[in-house]
């Protein structure tokens, strides 16, 4: 039987990210992501219920990460589900679920601090976001990054 490991998150960053490097000089930065989901009790009542979730960032997303994001900051994660299983100190065995992010999408509008600051609203000495040219084009939800165009298929549209 075949399987299938693939994680879409869209959330706000609950800390600010830390970047570090492996010994043979990789980077990785670790984030955790709030994850909010709205639904109706059994009374009709709405109600709010947050997810925290750990994502590992690796290579030049989690510089990225690094560079452009801040606690707060909300992103879209594409990843797959990895567990994590240790020894503890004391001898009990732990684990942890986590997502490996394989993709990140930066969400909202860029933070100017104030307005001004010429085109694209940055402010003065604050760094361009990245070219899309080095990620590659946003992928079109109908089919990839090529697939000319953001319309669905004729025969894909609901009325």
């Amino acid at each position: 039987m075949a399987s299938f490991n693939r994680v879409i998150l869209v959330g706000n960053l609950t800390r600010d990210p830390e970047l570090r490097y492996t010994p043979n000089n990789t980077a990785v930065t670790e984030i955790g992501l709030a994850v909010n989901d709205r639904r109706k009790n059994p009374n009709g009542e709405w109600i709010e219920e947050t997810t925290f979730v750990d994502v590992t960032l690796w290579a030049r997303t989690a510089e990225v990460a690094s560079e452009y994001l801040t606690k707060g900051a909300p992103v879209l994660i594409e990843g797959r589900l990895k567990l994590d299983t240790w020894e503890s100190n004391d001898g009990q065995k732990r684990s942890k679920l986590r997502v490996v992010g394989e993709r990140m999408q930066m969400l909202g509008g860029r933070s100017g601090g104030g307005g001004g600051g010429g085109p694209g609203g940055r402010g003065r000495g604050a760094p361009a976001p990245p070219d899309e040219s080095e990620y590659g084009p946003p992928a079109d939800v109908y089919g990839g990054a090529d697939s000319g165009g953001g319309a669905p298929p004729a025969d894909d549209i609901p009325f």
